[in-house]
């Protein structure tokens, strides 16, 4: 064997396989400007339609606890002025009964004593005569 192929040797095999890995790496690495596989597209549109669903119910749920505390506070006011309203009334109406109770006691007072002093033998009558 000459010394030129023992040298030479070494170096060949070195480029061989230097060749294979080369070309092996070039198999296995994408380029960072690939487009995007059919998969993965489905995975971030499904994880964009999950983050928009939960800020919308998000949103949802604010919306709906604010119009139930207007609701209810808006309930409160509305019974307060109806409970306020219903005391003053019957209050009137108690005096309204109060004073047509006295006003129809007087009057039959009045009547009685009338006709007590056309009454003879009653104390009317005679305290009429004098």
């Amino acid at each position: 064997m000459p010394t030129t192929f023992v040298r030479t040797l070494p170096v060949v095999l070195a480029l061989a396989l230097a060749s294979i890995g080369v070309s092996a790496v070039a198999q296995t690495a994408t380029p960072a400007t690939a487009e995007p596989t059919t998969t993965e597209k489905v995975k971030e549109a499904g994880k964009d339609a999950v983050d928009a669903t939960k800020t919308t119910t998000k949103k949802a749920v604010n919306a709906t606890e604010r119009g139930t505390k207007k609701a209810w506070n808006a309930t409160k006011r509305t019974t307060k002025k109806a409970t306020n309203a219903t005391k003053s009334v019957a209050a009137k109406t108690g005096d309204a009964v109060e004073t047509a109770g006295h006003k129809t006691a007087d009057g039959m007072r009045s009547t009685g004593k009338a006709i007590g002093e056309k009454v003879p033998g009653t104390a009317e009558n005679e305290a009429a005569k004098k």
